[in-house]
């Protein structure tokens, strides 16, 4: 995933950096310097926002297992 995919998943899911840092357990900053370019995005990223699309964009932390 290149910072331009970032940046327009981001966008075309609705979620501001400081929302998908939230969503992702990370600090904002940590998402700013992804779409920047400047720190290297994870290999591993685009399943964790696949695992948020499925989710509905909500954390499970807290929630009870039914």
């Amino acid at each position: 995933m290149t910072h331009n995919e970032l940046k327009k998943w981001r966008s075309d899911h609705n979620y501001s950096q400081s929302q998908l840092a939230k969503a992702l357990g990370i600090h904002v900053m940590t998402v700013s310097q992804w779409e920047r370019n400047i720190r290297s995005i994870p290999s591993f990223l685009h399943l964790a926002l696949r695992c948020l699309e499925l989710e509905g964009g909500e954390s499970t932390k807290g929630k009870k297992e039914n």
